[in-house]
């Protein structure tokens, strides 16, 4: 092995341990995050003896709201998708009958006007 494939491996090594410390890291924040979003706040902000404990959940409460609303959103846009995609459909077979039809008429003026 050359001097440049092992500093090559061992980059390449580093960096898939900076990645691993910085995807530990990144993963507990998420947990934290999940845990203010549901109004749990004793790691960072522990609740004073003789005070409330009582914290807000409005963004959680406003966003479980709007949930039903993208459900249905979601819903009308594949919806109106399957529509387009029958009137696409539907021209297509419009069109076919009609260039079927028109071809079949020449196919039998050309047949009446041969057999004379």
């Amino acid at each position: 092995m050359s001097i440049a494939d092992l500093k090559a491996l061992l980059a390449s090594e580093k960096a898939d341990a900076l990645a691993a410390i910085s995807a530990a890291q990144l993963s507990e924040e998420r947990a934290d995050a999940l845990d203010y979003y549901f109004g749990d706040m004793d790691k960072d902000m522990p609740a004073q003896d003789g005070r409330s404990r009582a914290v807000s959940t409005d963004v959680a409460d406003t966003i479980e709201g709007l949930m039903p609303l993208r459900a249905d959103f979601q819903h009308l846009r594949r919806w109106r998708k399957s529509v387009e995609q029958a009137q696409s459909y539907t021209f297509k077979a419009v069109i076919t009958i009609i260039v079927t039809g028109f071809v079949g008429a020449v196919w039998l003026g050309l047949k009446v006007m041969l057999g004379r």
